[in-house]
């Protein structure tokens, strides 16, 4: 069966390419386009992996992640921050969230399905 994964990122560029490396590594992916509908998706689809932008526009990804954790059935889903900020900052707000991970943009292409598969137990 495939893997199934979420990418959440507002910015319809990253999107695209986000799912179209994860497609032709054989996940089946969904998207959404900010965090309210990315929780709604992964209530629903109970993906294998989430992966999320920490800038959305109607809440921050790591509030979104919370809001996940809370939820017994999206409790144990691993989230993958993708964000640009890769200041100490951001990395301080994920710490505190549990089986999360961080892949900095710009993203390798190359390698970017890879890294997202060693983050699914």
């Amino acid at each position: 069966m495939r893997k199934k994964a979420l990418v959440v990122d507002d910015n319809a560029n990253n999107l695209l390419l986000e799912k179209d490396l994860l497609e032709v590594a054989g996940f089946e992916v969904f998207e959404a386009e900010n965090a309210s509908s990315g929780i709604a998706i992964a209530r629903k689809e109970k993906p294998d992996i989430i992966i999320m932008d920490v800038r959305l526009p109607d809440m921050r990804g790591t509030e979104a992640a919370r809001i996940l954790r809370q939820d017994k059935e999206t409790r144990d889903i691993p989230i993958v921050f993708v964000t640009a900020s890769v200041l100490a900052e951001g990395r301080e707000e994920i710490k505190d969230i549990t089986n999360t991970g961080f892949i900095g943009k710009p993203i390798d292409t190359r390698t970017f399905a890879k890294e997202i598969s060693q983050f699914i137990k």
